[in-house]
């Protein structure tokens, strides 16, 4: 029978009601405070120009357009960003003009060359260091352009106006972002923090509880890549926010990186363990399930029960015990190989527990009120970026920019920098677009709109007021549509082209002109500059997104086993897996979710980690403790062998590689000069070697069918 009552059905719908009544007004809060405060730094910057009777009050108005976000810390970084690349672009502006100061021809060809520069750059990091790029294209084009046909020597005047006009748009953008009712992005970034901590701490418990499925791993995986590289992006942005994040910097990637070797160090035991229970006597498997069992007893506890430094001290003890319970347990299996496999695993979880340690106490660390300086690991995260895409923007900007300088040249028009202008901002601004063509072409409606509240604003408005007050007064109705229009995801770009266009067209000066006919050139400009750009992409479309990048990024994941194998040790485990996250990030952000392209992805993803791991700590062992020259030649043998597989999978190449591990291995058993050292490579070369023969993987379809009835496929030796 039901415990409730039936006049409490209405009460709950009721209830539902109301709490989905304050979701949407607490959302529409939100918005309408961000659209205070970019009018309040649209005005007020407007304002402070005039006062300090800057050339074109509307540049300075105009920043203010292009750094407005409704969080803080995002207006903080994409100032920061601006502010060096308006310093860069103004510096190259210089030095171009000095160059050619009366040579058209060669200026625009250097121009050009320098705005795909920056146009490429732009495509080669992530966030608002990208930006920095954007604005060193965009700031020299807005300094030299103006000047080049007319008074060349007056570019040091312009470059100080811009510079002066900018910066006063980013000071009072950051002010009023960081004091008018801010929304803190370092709320985002403690929140981030805690739900990795207690996802990844609750995953492993219940994986320590019973056997996950693959696929369930597989998602898993893709999960804890989402949240490495967003705790990234979120801390690379809240460090200009908030001075107790800055000063934790160090922490915050150290913990990040624990997070993701803790992660794939889990990942290795847990597939291993299933492989060896697909065995017909999996004795190695129930072995390495009893050991590993107090673990997940000291897990028990919930992240919010149980301190960090408390926790930590569980897993530490548990992993005290390991050896003598390995032991007691390795004596009661007979079968040698089993024996083997065993090590194998007991490796890898005393390998995890101490890292899971380390993760726990980064985490405790976090939460101390005065964070530790002592112990703390300089570490970076290390992006994955394809310089084939950057010289494509490259080739397509400088391509654009060049037939734009082409045509002005040609015709004479006096709106022609115009027109390179907008073509620079929007070629840049949308280099990283998946489907640029089409952003551009919501932005270019966006932006006609704008046009033409522009002209309404203008001419049946402004020209019948006088006085700032008024000037506001008119203006505010029209601006506060575009801000608005921002904050609705499906609104967002024609937002945008609208706020930019009405900012643009209206150059507010002190005093204001009016003329009709200088108005529909430079709409016209506008609109030419945007299409050009939006044609370029339609032409020659950014790789991002598109299946050609898509297989070179997948190319250049199996390549980190070439990186685990070849390259200098110091930092390569870090490199390692912020490039293998971040790779993959990319990928997925473009696959679509259950696609047969997801599957091979997270697949090879999951093989790529645990084969690059295996072979940095084989590197790191063998650099401690020198193996004898025969067997150091096999186990380099093997690792060539692994990375030229994984570099170009091939039926062929996995025999070789299977071929060279099995002759390394057989020569670690064989060792009597270096016996222990020896038989800690042998666990590393098995732990691979079970990886690649797992019919129920990625390697499923390279596996050479005639040795699997030798080898028995799982567990062959």
């Amino acid at each position: 029978m039901s415990t409730v009552s039936p006049s409490a059905a209405p009460n709950s719908g009721a209830a539902n009601w109301f709490s989905g009544f304050r979701g949407v007004l607490a959302g529409e809060a939100d918005a309408w405070l961000f659209v205070l405060r970019a009018t309040l730094s649209l005005f007020i910057t407007g304002w402070l120009a005039m006062r300090l009777q800057l050339p074109q009050a509307g540049t300075a108005m105009l920043t203010t357009v292009i750094v407005m976000h409704r969080q803080s810390g995002m207006v903080l970084a994409k100032s920061f960003y601006r502010v060096l690349g308006t310093l860069i672009g103004a510096v190259a502006a210089l030095a171009v003009v000095a160059a050619f100061p009366q040579q058209r021809e060669p200026f625009l060809l250097v121009m050009a060359l320098w705005i795909g520069a920056c146009a490429a750059g732009a495509t080669l990091h992530r966030n608002f260091k990208s930006y920095a790029f954007v604005l060193a294209g965009y700031t020299a084009a807005i300094i030299a352009l103006p000047v080049i046909t007319t008074h060349p020597g007056n570019v040091f005047d312009s470059a100080v106006a811009r510079i002066t006009e900018v910066m006063l748009g980013l000071v009072v953008s950051a002010v009023i972002s960081d004091t008018v009712l801010p929304v803190r992005l370092r709320d985002n970034l403690r929140n981030a923090v805690r739900n990795q901590y207690a996802n990844f701490l609750e995953f492993v418990r219940e994986a320590l509880l019973g056997q996950l499925p693959r696929e369930r791993m597989e998602q898993q995986h893709l999960r804890m890549v989402r949240d490495a590289v967003a705790l990234e992006d979120l801390r690379s942005a809240v460090i200009f926010e908030d001075p107790e994040a800055r000063a934790r910097s160090l922490h915050l990637l150290q913990f990040n990186q624990g997070f993701m070797a803790a992660s794939t160090s889990f990942q290795s035991l847990h597939h291993l363990i299933n492989r060896l229970m697909r065995q017909e006597a999996p004795v190695a498997a129930q072995a390495l399930l009893v050991l590993y069992r107090p673990l997940g007893v000291a897990l028990q506890s919930s992240p919010q029960e149980l301190p960090a430094d408390a926790l930590a001290a569980r897993i530490r003890q548990v992993r005290l015990e390991l050896p003598a319970r390995g032991k007691a347990l390795h004596a009661e299996i007979k079968d040698a190989a089993q024996a083997e496999d065993f090590e194998v695993g007991t490796g890898l979880l005393r390998r995890f527990s101490q890292e899971l340690e380390s993760y726990i106490r980064a985490r405790g660390q976090l939460l101390q009120r005065v964070a530790p300086s002592k112990g703390v690991e300089r570490v970076r995260f290390v992006r994955g970026n394809d310089r084939a895409g950057a010289m494509l923007a490259f080739v397509r900007t400088t391509t654009t920019m060049l037939l734009l300088g082409a045509f002005w040249a040609a015709t004479g028009w006096q709106m022609g920098a115009n027109v390179m202008l907008l073509a620079t901002i929007f070629s840049g601004l949308f280099a990283t677009a998946p489907n640029a063509a089409r952003v551009t072409s919501k932005v270019l409606f966006g932006y006609i709109a704008g046009l033409a509240a522009g002209y309404v604003c203008a001419f049946e408005v402004l020209t019948r007021m006088d006085g700032y007050a008024l000037l506001v007064a008119s203006v505010l109705p029209f601006f506060i549509i575009g801000p608005y229009l921002t904050t609705r995801p499906k609104l967002a770009l024609f937002g945008l082209g609208y706020t930019m266009a009405l900012v643009n067209i209206l150059t507010i000066t002190n005093p204001m002109t009016f003329d009709p006919q200088r108005y529909f050139n430079d709409a016209l400009s506008q609109i030419v500059g945007l299409g050009a750009a939006g044609v370029g992409f339609a032409l020659l479309p950014p790789a991002v997104g598109s299946r050609w990048l898509r297989q070179r990024q997948m190319a250049a994941l199996r390549a980190l086993v070439r990186l685990a194998a070849q390259a200098p040790l110091p930092g390569l485990r870090h490199h390692f897996e912020s490039m293998s996250s971040d790779l993959v990030h990319q990928v997925v952000a473009h696959t679509v979710p259950g696609s047969d392209d997801s599957r091979s992805l997270l697949a090879w993803a999951l093989a790529v980690n645990e084969t690059g791991r295996a072979l940095i700590h084989l590197r790191h062992d063998v650099a401690r403790r020198p193996l004898s020259a025969a067997l150091h030649r096999d186990v380099d043998d093997a690792v060539n062998a692994l990375a030229a597989f994984f570099g170009q999978p091939s039926r062929e190449a996995w025999q070789g590689a299977d071929i060279a591990l099995r002759r390394a291995s057989d020569a670690a058993r064989a060792d009597t000069e270096a016996p222990e050292i020896a038989r800690q490579v042998l666990y590393h070369l098995r732990l691979v070697r079970l990886a690649m023969v797992d019919d129920h993987s990625v390697m499923a379809a390279y596996i050479v069918s005639a040795d699997a009835p030798k080898e028995g496929v799982i567990n062959a030796d």
